[in-house]
């Protein structure tokens, strides 16, 4: 785990300099009402508005400050490593996390790779698309044929990626999941603290069990 984080400080210094003339991305803009974006701290407007763009990779570098799971929210998460375990499966914190960003191919979307530190054995790995379709405008794939649609709203100056319903396709056709059935809703909070720093805080709650699992991570812009 010493390792990773080394890395991340290693590039520190390209944190803010590679961003400055890159391309727009509006596909996140387009989400958002012009008072909802304008209500986001600069930094924010521009990570959402930056593309990774062909053979580059945007990278953020942090550490797990909170994370807790109830005894449901562990066998839901248990569960979810059927489909390739896209939810947090330790309770482990001041341990290293990982975010990278790349294209997908043909600008479909985004791929997202995140890497949760354990103190014992290899990290959590999870792979993600989000991409610009659906009902909602922004779905993400997490593979095996699950897709989560999502809203995103704009609450205190905080950008909340919310999931609307989640979804199975098999044989060529889409089946939403009933609430009741799904893992819970999901709730995403991308919060600027400054200095090229945020917060991103994740809870799952299940409309009949409660709150599952909640994770708070502070992560650092690196390089792009």
């Amino acid at each position: 785990m010493r390792h990773e984080q080394a890395a991340c400080e290693v590039h520190e210094p390209q944190r803010i300099a590679a961003v400055t003339h890159a391309p727009r991305d509006l596909r996140f803009r387009a989400l958002l009402s012009y008072d909802e974006w304008s209500a986001l701290p600069e930094p924010v407007r521009r990570r959402f508005s930056t593309p990774p763009g062909p053979g580059r990779t945007i990278i953020y570098c942090g550490r797990i400050l909170r994370a807790s799971m109830t005894r449901a929210g562990w066998l839901v998460a248990q569960i979810a490593r059927l489909i390739g375990a896209p939810l947090p499966t330790s309770r482990d914190t001041d341990v290293p996390s990982v975010v990278t960003v790349t294209e997908e191919g043909a600008g479909a979307g985004q791929l997202w790779t995140v890497l949760y530190g354990r103190r014992r054995g290899f990290p959590q790995i999870i792979h993600s698309a989000k991409r610009f379709s659906g009902p909602t405008g922004l779905e993400e794939y997490l593979g095996y044929g699950v897709t989560i649609a999502l809203t995103l709203r704009v609450r205190d100056g905080a950008l909340v990626f919310r999931s609307d319903h989640y979804s199975v396709t098999a044989l060529r056709r889409r089946i939403v999941l009933p609430a009741w059935i799904s893992p819970g809703v999901l709730t995403v909070t991308h919060t600027e603290i400054g200095a090229g720093r945020f917060r991103f805080a994740l809870e799952l709650v299940h409309p009949l069990i409660g709150a599952l699992i909640h994770q708070t991570v502070e992560f650092e812009e690196v390089t792009q």
